[in-house]
This record gives C-alpha cells, sequence and structure tokens, in this order.
C-alpha cells in the first residue's frame, strides 16, 4: 500500500519556534480546549438529559457538539504538548490516522451543519408539514448518512495520503498532518494529488457552502409573510447558524480550493476551524437561544 517509503516519522513545525511564544501558546491553546470541552459536553449532556429539547434541531446539535468535540480533539492536544516539548515528532502511522479523523470529523461538522440548515428550512417555510418531515426516523437516517459520506470522504483522503511516496525531508511546517503540507514533502510530482484534494475537499467546503448560503436566502426571503415575533425567532436563530458557517467554512475555502502552495498564513487559518469554530459553536449556539439555557440551568 505504502510506496518506497523512508520516512517512518515526521517533525511538526508547530505554529512557532520561538520558545517564548511556545509557552503562550501551550497557555492559550490549553485554556481553549478546556473551555471547548466543557462546552461541548455541557451540550451534549443537556440535550440528552433535557425533555424540553426533543426537537430535531437539537438532535442535530447533539451531533454537531460531538463532532466539535472529536474534531478539536484531533488536532489539539497535540498542539498542547508539542509547545512543551523538544521532541516534536510524530510517527507515519500516526500522522495518516490524524488526517483521517481530522477530515472525519471535519467533514462530519459541514454535513450536520446541512442538516441543521434543512431543518430550519423545512421549519419555517413548511412549518404545517415539519412534523410529518422531520420525523424521528427521517432524522436518524439523515444523521446516518452524514457519518458515512464523512467516511467516504476521509477515506478517500487517507488513500492519496497512503500513496505519497517520502524520502527524506521530514519537517511538516504545520502543527497537526494535513494533506496539504504532506504533498510538500512528496518526492513526486503532485499536480495531479492536488488536483483530487481540491476535487474533494475542496468541492465539499464550496459546494455545502453555496447550499447553506443559498438556504438562508430562502429562509430569509420566505419570513416576510411571518408576523413580527415569528420573524424576531426565526432571524435569531438563522443568524446565530450563518455566524457559525461563515467561520468555519471562510478558513476551509481558503485553504482547500486552490492549486499546490502553502502560504505562512494557513497554520494561522487552520486555527480559525480547527479550534477555533469548535470553541465557539457551543457559545453561539447557547447564548443566542434561550430553550437550551433554561435547560442548562435545569441541569
Amino acid at each position: 500500500m505504502v510506496m518506497n517509503n523512508s520516512v517512518i516519522e515526521f517533525i511538526l513545525f508547530g505554529l512557532t519556534q520561538d520558545a517564548g511564544k511556545q509557552k503562550a501558546v501551550f497557555g492559550v491553546f490549553l485554556m481553549l480546549y478546556l473551555a471547548t470541552l466543557m462546552g461541548n459536553f455541557l451540550i451534549v449532556v443537556t440535550i440528552k438529559t433535557s425533555r424540553t429539547l426533543d426537537s430535531p434541531m437539537y438532535f442535530f446539535l447533539f451531533y454537531l457538539s460531538f463532532a466539535d468535540a472529536c474534531f478539536s480533539t484531533t488536532t489539539a492536544p497535540r498542539l498542547i504538548v508539542n509547545a512543551l516539548s523538544q521532541k516534536k515528532t510524530i510517527s507515519y502511522n500516526e500522522c495518516m490516522t490524524q488526517v483521517f479523523a481530522a477530515h472525519f470529523f471535519g467533514c462530519m461538522e459541514i454535513f450536520v451543519l446541512l442538516l441543521m440548515a434543512f431543518d430550519r428550512y423545512v421549519a419555517i417555510c413548511k412549518p404545517l408539514r415539519y412534523t410529518t418531515i422531520m420525523s424521528q426516523r427521517v432524522c436518524v437516517v439523515l444523521v446516518i448518512l452524514a457519518w458515512v459520506g464523512s467516511c467516504i470522504h476521509s477515506s478517500a483522503q487517507i488513500v492519496l495520503a497512503l500513496h505519497l511516496p517520502f524520502c527524506g525531508p521530514n519537517v511538516i511546517d504545520h502543527y497537526f498532518c494535513d494533506l496539504q503540507p504532506l504533498l510538500k514533502l512528496a518526492c513526486m510530482d503532485t499536480y495531479v494529488i492536488n488536483l483530487l484534494v481540491v476535487s474533494n475537499s475542496g468541492a465539499i467546503c464550496m459546494v455545502s457552502f453555496i447550499i447553506l448560503l443559498i438556504s438562508y436566502g430562502v429562509i430569509l426571503y420566505s419570513l416576510r409573510n411571518h408576523s413580527a415575533e415569528g420573524r424576531q425567532k426565526a432571524l435569531s436563530t438563522c443568524t446565530s447558524h450563518f455566524i457559525v458557517v461563515v467561520i468555519f467554512f471562510g478558513p476551509c475555502i481558503f485553504i482547500y480550493t486552490r492549486p499546490p502552495t502553502t502560504f505562512p498564513i494557513d497554520k494561522m487559518v487552520a486555527v480559525f476551524y480547527t479550534i477555533g469554530t469548535p470553541l465557539l459553536n457551543p457559545l453561539i449556539y447557547t447564548l443566542r437561544n434561550a430553550e437550551v439555557k433554561n435547560a442548562m440551568k435545569k441541569l
């Protein structure tokens, strides 16, 4: 499966080489990561134990929070530990596992965001048929499809990664293993593989983003027939969803939809969606949502 590889481990360059800054990276990202786990875990437990949060929106939010916690766990712990350790190595197998896991949970997050937009669309544009369209069975099937889709996407990524031959340079200029920085180290012409990465990850990001924009556009357009109070409530929910979508997809599109070049700013952009979004999701969804806040108070 693996081609002529003389590289058995990689060195992760991390966010910075400056010793003072590394201590700051350790402190800041440890706090952010713990806050992410706390926030998402709190949502997961609240939704599981609450009797009031049983609508499809919260069913999907449960999986979004679960994916968020897992997604940040694939990248953050390694970044935090490496900020203090002298030996910043990651084995070949661990590196490939990280590529798979990051793409699996990242893709899961994208699909769940799509499902949440679909749920809001049905709730606002087809209110009378909402309970029949979004039945428990339909929601379960949709989530299963999201898991399967994520699995197919990340399997495609890992197949590409496993076919990259590495024969010398092994310093990854990043804080986690991803295809873009790995392509730079491969001793082969990576033009075709990069096209495949763009057509896989890039397309998922772009197409999903466009679908989300259209769906929220349609929702906003249909709100003009609603009462002022109904409009206010729907706008509040959709605004919070939309903020999450922009923060997550902006960086994703920037990184995955371009020719095989890596910019120094890539690492900072990646921080946004690997560490920023999983932390902001619980904040945005709870602070703007009275039902979740009340359920948490009860908990």
